[in-house]
């Protein structure tokens, strides 16, 4: 089954998709948030569009990252998320919800290591930290954990 990775962020939402067996997930693409818009009205604009390419990709769950605190504590990105959760559920579409507590300074590491410059990082960041919030559910999942 394909599962679809998501990062979300206040300028741009990261996207991942796993292979066709749910084993492996890579970097899709990034979605603008649409500037100006009001919140609600971004947050079903962005939740179209993932629903949208859910289902061009074939996948069965959308899995949103959860970006919480250090303590474990829910934040205003949490809150964004599970909105954004919550609008691709009245989609149609079925999401899991999977703790991703750093996963986007994991991405800045691994863009930094891979020898990337500041431009290519700012690019490539969000689709990166979607591919890490999926294969940590992926691999969860693999282990009986989700």
């Amino acid at each position: 089954m394909r599962a679809l990775g998501v990062d979300v962020g206040a300028v741009r939402v990261g996207v991942a998709v796993s292979d066709p067996d749910g084993v492996v997930a890579t970097p899709l693409c990034s979605l603008q948030v649409e500037p100006g818009a009001d919140e609600a009205q971004g947050v079903r604009g962005v939740a179209a569009r993932l629903a949208g390419l859910a289902r061009d990709q074939g996948c069965g769950t959308v899995v949103v990252g959860l970006p919480r605190s250090l303590a474990g504590r829910d934040t205003a990105s949490t809150r964004a998320a599970r909105q954004v959760a919550e609008a691709l559920r009245a989609e149609g579409v079925s999401v899991a919800l999977w703790d991703e507590r750093l996963s986007s300074a994991e991405a800045e590491r691994v863009l930094l290591a891979a020898g990337r410059r500041r431009r290519q990082r700012r690019v490539e960041r969000d689709p990166v930290a979607a591919t890490i919030v999926l294969q940590g559910w992926l691999d969860a999942r693999r282990r009986g954990g989700v």
